[in-house]
């Protein structure tokens, strides 16, 4: 039963890197690609190093708080690391893509507000 548990996270967490390979590849403007990369490699390492994790503390009989603290330090700085690079893409002006519809960073026009 373990064995199942320990592919299911390996599976997973390629699954994961996988799909974010391709959305790089094929997402239109550099925020939906860094979109992509943050959220697939924040649960495909995750993945990974769970299953990781669980193969170690049962086949080797080891706790391994390495193996933790990369887990807690990838979700912690892997989305806050894209929201920045792609926070500083925006005010540097790269631009979006033509099929966004909504642009909430967008300036408001000062002489509308009341």
């Amino acid at each position: 039963m373990i064995k199942i548990v320990i592919s299911f996270f390996l599976i997973a967490g390629t699954f994961f890197i996988f799909s974010g390979t391709l959305g790089v590849l094929r997402f239109p403007d550099v925020y939906s690609r860094l979109h992509a990369a943050s959220k697939a490699s924040t649960l495909g390492v995750s993945g990974i190093l769970i299953g990781s994790f669980i193969y170690v503390l049962f086949e080797m009989h080891v706790f391994s708080g390495k193996l933790i603290l990369g887990i807690l330090f990838v979700l912690m700085t892997a989305p806050v690391a894209g929201h920045m690079i792609s926070r500083a893409a925006y005010r540097t002006g790269v631009p979006l893509s033509e099929k966004t519809v909504f642009n909430e960073l967008e300036k408001k026009d000062s002489s509308n507000t009341p």
